[in-house]
């Protein structure tokens, strides 16, 4: 008798175990990506419309979000596991029931609903109110006529995005969005270093956000390469890198300027260039048509490859201070010069743009293959830019490699990196999608 008592209670299991006792019902790969879609679009939404989310701050959250969106439903996935025990900190998530029927779009939805509400708790009331619509109407679309099972679900999503955003709160850029331009930080001085720019801001943007953890031990040892050493001699390599790109800005083609300006994504007008690259994940799946299990990876390794990026990239920055083409051109070359595109708030080496676009691609190229075909619409219906004479037309790229070598070239074009900046993002980022494909992503 005990022995039967024993045998009907329900059991946890471990997703990324195979064996009897995993849940039932029909798998994540079953499912539409309609859910991952819908989330990862709303995002990028809530990005460009809350206050305080530039780069940096952005890309943790695509982070989190993509991987709440692979936990989620990361048991429902025959082939694949958690990556409880492969990401820093990330010890233990809560299990679904052994022997139990999951909808994994409901579960999904609810992770996606909860840690996003999370993230972009200073969101305007009409963002939170999208939130609890869009919430609503997947549950309606996806939901079954065993109301255990929807119960169930969404119980297991909430539990897995309750989970992750406490562990969030630990890696040192919890409501980094209330702390953009720190006054504590003493800006270092001297031949060679970062000054404020045309923009007048005298304090950088998150200068200590390098001291995050990364979701990926090895990316948090990766050296960063030095800059080449400052000078003004006119023979040096570095004031060769400065003339390049001056010289660049007095023959611009049509193509150079739209390239610029496509890329740009300047927080509060786009979803940022981390967005950019989430919104190129978005249409990898949307163009591949990939089910709701690959269309959650795809987010999760996207979310952490830019987050990582930005975190590394930092560090990079703060650790050289290296100025901006906008300083240095007008110190040793022409001291009324004026870039194509104003300079962001922080300093050049190396690229952020180069090296989380090499990230995401790498990851990207991973999942798709090395020549997968797409067009970036990204910013298609955004009004002309008036002042620079330029349309927001859409790029067609060969692979997720050709586009990220674009964004990097984006930023040459817009006179505010040198071509070092980006040739080191590029390098750096493609060995930070690297460690990230290298995870046990299959059991």
């Amino acid at each position: 008798m005990l022995v039967f008592i024993h045998s009907c209670r329900v059991q946890p299991v471990d997703p990324t175990q195979p064996g009897t006792g995993s849940p039932t019902g029909k798998t994540a790969d079953q499912y539409s990506a309609d859910v991952a879609i819908q989330w990862a679009s709303l995002q990028l939404k809530l990005t460009k419309s809350t206050a305080g989310f530039p780069p940096p701050v952005a890309s943790r959250a695509y982070g989190y979000a993509g991987i709440a969106m692979y936990e989620s439903i990361a048991p429902g996935i025959i082939d694949h596991k958690s990556l409880v025990g492969q990401l820093q900190g990330l010890t233990t998530l809560p299990l679904p029931e052994a022997n139990q029927t999951y909808n994994w779009a409901l579960s999904a939805n609810a992770a996606q609903a909860s840690i996003i509400r999370n993230l972009y708790v200073t969101t305007s009331a009409a963002n939170k109110a999208l939130i609890d619509s869009l919430e609503k109407s997947l549950n309606a679309q996806f939901k079954e006529l065993d109301e255990p099972v929807n119960q169930r679900s969404i119980a297991f999503g909430q539990k897995i995005a309750d989970a992750l955003f406490e562990w969030s709160k630990t890696d040192g850029g919890h409501e980094g969005y209330s702390r953009n331009f720190p006054a504590s930080f003493v800006v270092p001085t001297g031949p060679g270093l970062w000054q404020p720019t045309e923009n007048g801001l005298k304090i950088p943007m998150q200068p200590y956000w390098g001291q995050n953890r990364t979701f990926v031990k090895a990316n948090n040892e990766l050296p960063m390469p030095k800059p080449l050493p400052y000078s003004t001699d006119v023979k040096s390599p570095i004031f060769a890198q400065y003339l390049d790109v001056y010289a660049k800005s007095k023959n611009l083609t049509q193509t150079e300027k739209e390239i610029a300006v496509w890329w740009a994504d300047n927080p509060t007008d786009t979803f940022t260039p981390p967005g950019h690259s989430y919104s190129i994940a978005t249409i990898a799946v949307k163009t591949a048509k990939a089910n709701l299990a690959k269309a959650a990876e795809t987010f999760a390794r996207t979310g952490i490859a830019v987050s990582d990026a930005f975190v590394l990239c930092w560090r990079c920055k703060f650790v050289y201070n290296n100025l901006r083409p906008y300083t240095y051109v007008r110190l040793a070359i022409d001291p009324k010069w004026i870039p194509f595109w104003p300079a962001p708030p922080f300093p050049g080496y190396p690229s952020g743009h180069a090296t989380q676009s090499s990230s995401a691609a790498t990851v990207l190229t991973d999942l798709y293959g090395d020549n997968f075909a797409f067009t970036d619409d990204s910013h298609v219906g955004r009004g002309k830019d008036v002042s620079r004479n330029v349309e927001f037309k859409p790029r067609s790229f060969k692979s997720f490699v050709e586009s990220a070598q674009e964004s990097a070239d984006s930023r040459f074009y817009g006179n505010i990196h040198t071509r070092q900046d980006n040739e080191t993002g590029l390098v750096e980022g493609k060995k930070i999608g690297a460690n990230i494909n290298a995870l046990t992503w299959k059991k």
